[in-house]
């Protein structure tokens, strides 16, 4: 009798650590999707076009001016602006400030006389 005590005291401890074990292997994947989540959100993306675009028109960015791309971003959704237009040195960008996109760029000579449109501010830097 003592010995199947003993075996179900054992069999209920592994059980418990087992479920602990599936609980925080649980949070762990949770906390991991969430971080990846807010990484993904915090990063500047360039869509397909815009990538076009920057090729095309061999529109180059330094590591420095990807800060100042998302730093305008930054300024644009505290000023709650959804579309913005980003003028950087001779380069004009086009960018969604919700999910911190770059939708296309232009350089000096392709401004005159253009318009642009589904915009709802603007930030210089």
């Amino acid at each position: 009798m003592y010995n199947d005590i003993k075996i179900k005291a054992n069999s209920l401890q592994q059980s418990k650590i087992n479920q602990a074990k599936h609980s925080y292997k649980d949070h762990s994947n949770f906390d991991k999707i969430l971080q990846q989540k807010v990484n993904q959100n915090k990063d500047l993306k360039f869509s397909k076009h815009a990538m076009e675009r920057l090729e095309k028109r061999n529109i180059q960015l330094t590591p420095q001016d990807l800060g100042r791309l998302d730093q305008a971003l930054n300024i644009a959704s505290q000023k709650g602006i959804k579309e913005t237009l980003i003028m950087m040195d001779n380069r004009v960008f086009v960018a969604s400030v919700s999910n911190k996109t770059v939708i296309t760029a232009a350089v000096e000579e392709q401004l005159k006389d253009n318009v642009f449109t589904n915009i709802d501010g603007a930030v210089i830097v």
